[in-house]
């Protein structure tokens, strides 16, 4: 078998004048509305014929029963029949490809809850420096990269330090400093460098650090006399007062580039649409077959999904949430605004199977370094999302209860917008949220009030184990007192609660088996345990990554579960999630995922 090219798909534009002012074109069906979200599966002659069967498997359906097959029939999209390798005699034609699969496991295509996939390939449009550890090597990176461009031209990298998450910085140095912009003069008289910082959530440390040589600080109007616009960033200076060419941020999400160097080290239209399958096939590399982008996409991503879609090479499924800028609306009564949201917004939101809206992100507060970042729009950097989208709590409560009235779902993140719970609370009181499937995403700490209150609101949450177990759970334990350290990502008292939870990796890293390792082991960075009573079964974690992430989207009729009449989104794995040594978990990958029926992702000799 070998990968088939997706054809192109044409589509809708929203036209509504509201929209326009946000720029929001968005996809839709050949129809000019999306059918209702139904739980119901299509219904299948038991004799059809198959195009593809996979058999001799340990296929993990995800079912209702979580039952185990043998075998599983495709025809086009679909699923035709899962059952044991007897039953699929009925389905065998002279055309149908019979492929044995030697005793791999198979599941249905996991469902990042909070992807921001197109990241993954934008990493790639700017050089690495490589596994650097001295100035020297530095030197030697950027020499060489001068030896190969222009004299003039901008030279610009990714961060120091090991990807993915760049961990021991700049200690990792023999120097144990940064460069400074002498030692990039150095290595490229006669070019302008930077040295970009990391996006903060790779590694969840401060401070964040950029350099830049003389040239690029000249280019970019910095002087002994430039003042940093908010105090978290910081224009380190020498001695004698003079800009060393190295920036500190202490924020999660930089400043510098944005403000001073987005010229050169921005991303264009034509990166973000480049970028745009490899990052697709990174995340199919680890049987990722549908992303949920719950923190909201600016008109900038939304755009580049839709160019993807629009040539025919998005291989994922797609399920964005809109990120307003609210700025763009100025004064304007938000009633008839989010009255005309409601026909490219609200449920059943405006696109398909393969890219579609999903809801609203709202956020409550006010940062300054948020404003500052927001002068650089439309343009978004590695973010993808409008940085001021946060409102004061009057106006997100009176945005709230017009989107309940408007059936647009809200989502929001706990981690970034404390307080969130308490605001859908005072929404419900007003318009019952149950059934509305409102989203609360990032969780971190939930007490046992917070879940009875997601439970009766039936609201959905993702996590952010890679977060807040593996890299950050022995400071939640050194921050909360003994009593309530079960209140960390409290996996199994929101499972026995009855709260749906879709697990996610917020690309650090890519693949969803690290959250399903974390939710199992709850094994942190430290190797230290996070509240081991909250660790969930490999079953249910499976569930968290497949079925809960389709009913996050309203799609558990489609998706989510490997049962006839679902489409044929699934992954033939390296390892068999049940039975393998816990730690292996985390090592797993696919050596075939397949969405649609059509395969986007395979390794050498998979079959055999």
């Amino acid at each position: 078998m070998t990968e088939k090219r997706f054809p192109r798909r044409d589509f809708l534009t929203a036209t509504a004048s509201t929209a326009l002012t946000f720029g929001a074109g968005l996809p839709a069906t050949a129809q000019t509305s999306a059918p209702a979200p139904s739980s119901r599966s299509p219904t299948f002659s038991t004799a059809q014929p198959a195009d593809v069967i996979l058999k001799n498997a340990k296929v993990i359906t995800v079912d209702a029963d979580f039952s185990i097959a043998q075998a599983i029939a495709i025809a086009g999209e679909r699923i035709v029949a899962v059952a044991e390798d007897a039953a699929m005699a009925a389905h065998a034609a002279p055309a149908t490809r019979i492929i044995d699969l030697k005793g791999k496991s198979v599941i249905p295509g996991l469902i990042d809850g909070h992807a921001h996939m197109d990241r993954e390939g934008l990493k790639s449009i700017y050089p690495s420096l490589g596994p650097v550890r001295s100035i020297q090597d530095i030197r030697d990176r950027i020499a060489d990269l001068a030896r190969k461009t222009k004299p003039g031209e901008w030279i610009v990298t990714m961060p120091i330090g090991d990807p993915p998450y760049y961990f021991n910085v700049p200690e990792i140095l023999a120097e144990k400093r940064w460069p400074t912009r002498q030692d990039l003069d150095a290595a490229a008289p006669d070019n302008p460098v930077f040295i970009r910082s990391i996006w903060g959530f790779w590694r969840h440390t401060l401070p964040l650090v950029a350099c830049a040589n003389t040239e690029a600080l000249k280019r970019a109007g910095i002087t002994r006399d430039t003042i940093s616009p908010v105090d978290v960033l910081t224009v380190e200076k020498d001695a004698n007062g003079e800009p060393t060419g190295v920036f500190i941020e202490r924020e999660m999400q930089p400043i510098a580039e944005l403000i001073w160097f987005r010229q050169a080290a921005g991303f264009t239209r034509a990166d973000r649409a480049r970028a745009m399958p490899m990052s697709a096939a990174a995340y199919h590399a680890f049987g990722t077959t549908s992303v949920f982008e719950e923190h909201g996409v600016a008109n900038e991503l939304l755009r580049a999904y839709k160019d993807a879609y629009r040539n025919g090479s998005l291989t994922m499924r797609s399920a964005l949430v809109f990120s307003p800028n609210w700025k763009a609306v100025g004064g304007a009564p938000l009633g008839p605004l989010i009255e005309a949201w409601a026909g490219w917004l609200g449920e059943p939101a405006l696109g398909d199977d393969w890219l579609r809206m999903a809801g609203l992100i709202v956020g409550i507060g006010s940062n300054p370094a948020d404003v500052v970042r927001a002068t650089a729009s439309p343009y978004t950097g590695w973010a993808g999302f409008n940085y001021d989208f946060f409102l004061p709590r009057p106006k997100a409560k009176e945005v709230l209860l017009l989107l309940a009235a408007n059936d647009i779902r809200a989502v929001t993140l706990a981690g970034t917008s404390p307080g969130m719970l308490d605001l859908f609370e005072e929404v419900d009181r007003e318009i019952p949220l149950n059934g509305r499937r409102w989203v609360l995403g990032h969780i971190s700490v939930l007490t046992p009030r917070d879940i009875e209150r997601i439970a009766r609101m039936g609201i959905v949450l993702t996590t952010h184990t890679n977060s807040n177990v593996y890299k950050q759970g022995h400071l939640w334990q050194q921050r909360l007192p003994k009593e309530r350290h079960r209140e960390i990502t409290p996996m199994r008292d929101l499972l026995d609660a009855g709260v749906t939870v879709g697990l996610a990796t917020d690309n650090v890293p890519v693949s969803m088996f690290w959250p399903i390792w974390q939710a199992v082991a709850r094994e942190g960075l430290t190797k230290e345990r996070i509240e081991p009573e909250q660790a969930i079964t490999r079953a249910e974690a499976l569930r968290c990554s497949t079925a809960s992430g389709a009913y996050l989207t309203f799609d558990e009729g489609k998706k989510g579960s490997l049962e006839p009449g679902k489409l044929a989104d699934l992954a033939v794995l390296t390892a068999d999630p049940l039975t393998v040594d816990e730690a292996g978990l985390r090592d797993i990958s696919a050596a075939m995922t397949m969405v649609g029926g059509k395969i986007v992702h395979e390794t050498a000799n998979w079959r055999d």
